[in-house]
């Protein structure tokens, strides 16, 4: 299944840009889900989120919506080994990539919501932008498809 994204630029240059200046590229290192990198599934997040605002017509801001996509799941660490840092993963790591994105980069209301808030409902608090409700919606789609081992094309 291949989906067509109309701004594949944004994405490119933001991966670019974060790849540039940040830990991003060590997101490759890291399994999530199947056999897919957590780079790849971070990759995946943004270009779905992407392409369901342009299916939609939903306005958002399409920079922090593919900016906090990306760095949704920036924990930099390995969550299949165990460690009493990251036993509760599911319910902690959002304030993980929270805090290693924030000691990096400016982040805005939208971006920091989006990070913090996209495992929603295992974090109590949901989300409270559109952007933030589209990625968390685009993680768990992503997700699902990875753990069944289902191909699709999203760049």
């Amino acid at each position: 299944m291949a989906f067509i994204i109309k701004d594949k630029k944004l994405i490119i240059e933001e991966i670019r840009y974060l790849s540039l200046n940040s830990r991003f590229n060590e997101l490759k290192k890291y399994t999530q889900h199947g056999n897919t990198s957590v780079y790849e599934h971070c990759v995946n997040v943004a270009c779905l989120s992407l392409w369901i605002c342009e299916k939609t017509g939903i306005k958002v801001n399409k920079y922090s919506l593919v900016k906090g996509a990306l760095l949704h799941d920036y924990f930099l660490y390995d969550w299949h080994v165990p460690d009493k840092t990251h036993m509760l993963h599911g319910f902690t790591h959002p304030k993980v990539a929270f805090k290693n994105a924030s000691q990096v980069f400016k982040l805005n209301d939208r971006e920091k919501d989006i990070i913090t808030k996209h495992m929603f409902p295992l974090t109590p608090v949901p989300p409270h932008f559109k952007e933030s409700w589209i990625v968390t919606i685009s993680d768990k789609i992503c997700s699902v498809m990875e753990i069944l081992h289902l191909k699709y094309r999203l760049l």
